[in-house]
């Protein structure tokens, strides 16, 4: 969606059911590009995706949950919210914004009754992982380095995700949850 289509998408989505009270920001793009090949392109392409669609989409979703006084927000952030990897310049750019975009959301909005927090994925099979999990000697290496000793399922996001989306995390805000297995504590 254009930052121009964002009213519409309200009207769209809340037409069936009413505005949303839970809006989850898991859309995302890595061009996997070394510095010094990016281009202006994969840049701007990476930071509208991955950076501006989240808070645009957000606040353009917010007077809803305001008016109701609850509401549920949930970024993506990464592995290279905190750490650097090959390739990707622009994406680890992105996800660590990521982390202080979910802080800085959380302080606007949850006196509102709206609590904004992240979760910051391992490795998981995906359209975006791919190209590691294609290969099995590089998926064997990446879940050396967990300490549980294996990459995400799908299903080890449900508990997670459902916590923030929940009353059960109405004193928890402006979090990056690491949902890794321990990657990065290791």
């Amino acid at each position: 969606a254009t930052r121009d289509s964002h009213a519409q998408l309200v009207n769209d989505v809340s037409a069936p059911f009413g505005a949303p009270d839970i809006l989850i920001h898991a859309a995302g793009v890595n061009t996997r590009q070394a510095a010094d090949d990016v281009t202006q392109e994969g840049w701007d392409q990476t930071i509208a995706l991955n950076l501006s669609t989240p808070f645009f989409l957000s606040q353009a979703f917010v007077p809803a949950m305001q008016a109701k006084g609850w509401g549920r927000i949930v970024n993506f952030a990464s592995l290279q919210s905190t750490r650097a990897f090959p390739g990707g310049i622009s994406y680890g750019a992105t996800k660590g914004g990521i982390s202080q975009l979910t802080r800085a959301m959380a302080e606007a909005w949850s006196p509102h009754g709206i609590n904004t927090n992240a979760i910051g994925p391992g490795f998981f099979p995906t359209e975006l992982t791919a190209a590691v999990f294609d290969d099995p000697a590089r998926a064997d290496r990446n879940a050396a380095q967990t300490c549980v000793g294996r990459n995400g399922t799908l299903e080890d996001m449900d508990g997670p995700i459902l916590f923030l989306c929940s009353d059960a995390s109405a004193f928890v805000t402006g979090q990056v949850l690491m949902v890794d297995g321990g990657f990065t504590a290791k």
